[in-house]
């Protein structure tokens, strides 16, 4: 079946709150995509954002953001008045997200919603059943909090090594706070299976999306040192990043520890599978970041301050994918191959059998040989977007356009106008033979540069794009739904 999706953040949904959440707005947005005959939302990662506001540098691969939780929803249930929170002060601007007031007022809330809590059979299974990582987790976050925000490292050498004698201490000292952070994440990921449920109903299927890589400090990093590139301090040795290409002379620097892949391999790649399997049932699918680092991966020696000094190391390989397989069946995986895709890296993907990535942004910086050309795609077994979140949006892009790549679009596009580029990139979208298509909302709600995600290598004003209730009109609903129906989608 053809299929149609949208690209749009849990966090960049309405709200009178600072930030989109998993209440009224999102069930909202179900809706009009219901209406508009598009089966497919996807997501960012949900995870606690971190350096940078990232949902890419989270504190832990597996918690639930807390700003993404719906504090009408908690009043419903008797654990919040709205007076709790409607009188705070979420921001002036409602285009875009305040996170530095997130970061004080949401976990105010949230610890009134804590104490109006009653003892709850629900919450003791959830702790139980998410024990593997939940503990780890909770007591990390009571630890960040009480030593005012800073990275595990500089916690003092007992708890960073996790010495028995110092983590019973620290458990005792704030089980309270333990507590809490169970609390919030309960309330998170009852609020978002809720969610997906009322979504799989109306028939949309959720794409969710999977970091490679965890922050340096994170619950992962510091649980479990072994998983990863570290030195005697628990700091990376060796970080992740991309060699320098036509976009960046220095390359791009990422900063996340890289993985020890042979301890995974001994450990029968154990933390990658549970790993897996645990976002398969946050998601109906889901995008794997930065694919090609499982064949090779930039490794970059972490006191450098440029990505020009790294190497290219072998990754685990189509030997991961095959254990995960073992325990898991088939996954529903989309593959991210974007950047530097190598012949052994499409070999892998190939062996695989996973969906790859069509960019159209990426279509026209060339000639007709340009593989994200609709006409170039081998196979429908692959997903086109107009453009991801590292994008641009159309409208800026195509305003920004070079004389040679604006030349050719308009002559592929056959349209006359720069102005009439964006409308007709969706259109080359959706008439491919892709068995998916997938654009930003900033795209069909024609948003201009302010509409843009995320601009890589850059810190501030990124992660920040916020939509308002009103831009979703019936009659965008109209030409989203008129547009299925053209080129067969649903």
């Amino acid at each position: 079946m053809r299929r149609s999706g949208i690209l749009l953040p849990v966090f960049s949904l309405p709200s009178r709150h600072g930030i989109g959440k998993m209440g009224k707005a999102a069930y909202e947005f179900v809706d009009f995509l219901k209406g508009a005959e598009v089966s497919c939302w996807q997501v960012l990662p949900l995870s606690p954002t971190g350096y940078g506001d990232s949902p890419y540098q989270s504190c832990c691969t597996y918690a639930g953001n807390p700003y993404l939780i719906d504090l009408d929803l908690l009043a419903e249930e008797g654990l919040l008045v709205p007076a709790d929170y409607d009188g705070l002060n979420w921001g002036e601007d409602s285009s875009t997200i305040p996170y530095a007031l997130l970061y004080t007022q949401c976990y105010e809330v949230l610890r009134i919603a804590f104490s109006n809590a009653k003892p709850d059979p629900d919450f003791d299974a959830f702790v139980e059943a998410q024990k593997d990582w939940l503990e780890d987790y909770a007591l990390y976050m009571a630890l960040k909090f009480a030593h005012d925000g800073k990275p595990f490292t500089e916690w003092g050498r007992s708890l960073r090594r996790r010495k028995k004698e110092a983590m019973d201490q620290a458990r005792e000292t704030y089980k309270e706070d333990i507590a809490f952070h169970k609390f919030i994440q309960y309330q998170f990921f009852r609020q978002w299976y809720q969610l997906k449920a009322y979504a799989n109903e109306q028939g949309i299927s959720i794409i969710g999306d999977l970091p490679i890589y965890t922050a340096a400090d994170s619950v992962e990093v510091w649980a479990h040192p072994e998983l990863f590139e570290l030195n005697v301090l628990n700091r990376p040795a060796e970080v992740a990043g991309c060699p320098p290409d036509c976009f960046s002379a220095t390359g791009q620097l990422w900063g996340n520890p890289v993985y020890h892949w042979e301890q995974h391999k001994k450990t029968g790649y154990a933390w990658w599978i549970h790993r897996l399997g645990y976002v398969s049932k946050l998601f109906d699918m889901v995008r794997i970041d930065h694919f090609r680092g499982f064949e090779s991966y930039y490794s970059i020696p972490a006191k450098k301050e440029t990505a020009e000094h790294g190497t290219w190391m072998p990754g685990p390989g189509l030997e991961l994918f095959q254990a995960a397989q073992q325990k898991l069946g088939d996954l529903n995986i989309l593959a991210e191959d974007l950047g530097n895709i190598t012949p052994q890296v499409r070999k892998l993907l190939a062996e695989t059998g996973y969906p790859g990535m069509k960019v159209l942004q990426f279509a026209f910086d060339s000639d007709a040989d340009n593989e994200f050309l609709p006409h170039n795609y081998t196979t429908s077994h692959c997903v086109v977007y107009t453009g991801t979140h590292d994008n641009d949006t159309l409208l800026h892009w195509a305003e920004t356009l070079n004389r040679e790549p604006l030349r050719f679009a308009r002559a592929y596009l056959d349209v006359e106008s720069r102005q009439d580029v964006p409308a007709a990139v969706v259109r080359a979208a959706w008439s491919s033979i892709a068995e998916l298509a997938i654009a930003q909302m900033q795209d069909f709600l024609k948003a201009g540069g302010e509409g843009r995600m995320n601009l890589p290598s850059t810190l501030g004003g990124n992660w920040c794009y916020r939509t308002k209730a009103e831009q979703y009109t019936e009659k965008l609903q109209r030409r989203i739904r008129r547009l299925n129906r053209t080129y067969g989608r649903k």
